[in-house]
């Protein structure tokens, strides 16, 4: 079995019940709403709650420098160390795409899982495996990677 770093989205509705489905199927799997550790995933409210009113200037002072992203941002890294495969779950922003990115460039294996409606994206060449429903990522999961 594959130990899985599920790249996504607080927003995708979908990452709680994929977690489940990939846990029942006898994965292991990195989720990083509730990282084990037990620190709750990491939120940019959690630093300030007017976040998104920030200027460049102040993101990059706060990421470089505030303990919660320090906190975030390692038990994230160290999931992707961890894992020997990501699956990064569409819909999903810029975070899950560097790391879906990440595990392409160590040569770990990257399944991108998509769904009718997703914005087509010439780099998903990088991944080994492009899957469009549970069972087929399931199936990409009991292959080698490509």
């Amino acid at each position: 079995m594959s130990r899985i770093y599920l790249a996504s989205s607080w927003r995708n509705q979908y990452q709680p019940d994929a977690v489940t489905m990939l846990r029942a199927a006898g994965h292991e799997v990195y989720d990083f709403r509730n990282p084990p550790n037990g620190v709750k995933g990491f939120a940019w409210s959690e630093i300030d709650p007017d976040w998104s009113g920030w200027k460049a200037s102040q993101y990059r002072e706060l990421l470089t420098t505030h303990p919660i992203a320090a906190r975030g941002y390692m038990n994230d890294f160290r999931g992707m160390e961890w894992a020997d495969t990501c699956v990064l779950l569409l819909p999903c922003g810029r975070s899950a795409h560097l790391e879906g990115g990440w595990f392409a460039g160590r040569g770990k294996r990257l399944i991108i899982w998509t769904r009718d409606g997703e914005e087509p994206e010439l780099m998903a060449l990088m991944a080994n495996h492009i899957v469009t429903s549970a069972e087929e990522l399931l199936d990409a999961l009991g292959r080698i990677a490509a």
